[in-house]
């Protein structure tokens, strides 16, 4: 696997109402995993660097993120702003969320606490489906998220496929650990630290 061109960017830690969670369809799974695999045509400089975006559905540009940038643009393609969604929250419930912790923050900062894997990890057992971390295959599903460290403090995120690795039963996941966003088979080469399931409503 090809790690980390890049990952040491991450000084700002970026490796990267609440909207209720429902079941979602296959046809709306269908569209989150559509909108990830769009993803894999775009070339992307890895830049982890802090920036000031626009707000709500603020992102930078196009050809530049990191992994969380990978999870949120797929969801944006769908209506799902996790910018707002996250700020929202944080808004809410700041000291559920690791920002005063790990960045001292005192307040939400809608440039950057979205792109935070630690963040979406909160976000994401709180408003959708927490689920168990296993290492059998067929329990992630396609466009289930999945965090995991790369070493301690360096934390990734990426978003399930519905394509399968040569054995024929690991999912490929998509992400970007420094190439850009790409398929990879990596769902167990890194120690799992989460495993969530989210597509609410949008109508």
């Amino acid at each position: 696997m090809r790690l980390l061109k890049g990952a040491l960017f991450l000084g700002v830690s970026l490796f990267c109402s609440l909207a209720t969670s429902t079941t979602a369809s296959a046809y709306s799974i269908q569209q989150l995993v559509a909108a990830a695999d769009e993803r894999t045509r775009h070339p992307v400089v890895y830049d982890g660097s802090y920036k000031k975006i626009g707000f709500p559905w603020g992102d930078l540009s196009n050809n530049i993120g990191v992994c969380s940038d990978v999870i949120i643009r797929a969801y944006r393609r769908l209506g799902i702003d996790l910018q707002h969604l996250v700020n929202h929250d944080m808004s809410l419930n700041f000291y559920a969320y690791p920002s005063y912790k790990h960045w001292r923050l005192t307040q939400p900062d809608p440039n950057i606490d979205h792109r935070r894997v630690l963040n979406l990890q909160v976000f994401f057992s709180r408003a959708g489906q927490n689920l168990p971390i296993t290492h059998r295959a067929q329990d992630y599903k396609p466009g289930d998220i999945v965090t995991w460290d790369i070493r301690p403090g360096m934390p990734h995120i990426g978003i399930v496929s519905d394509k399968l690795s040569a054995d024929g039963i690991t999912p490929l996941i998509i992400h970007n650990i420094g190439n850009g966003p790409e398929y990879e088979n990596t769902l167990f080469s890194m120690r799992i630290t989460g495993h969530f399931r989210y597509l609410p409503r949008t109508s």
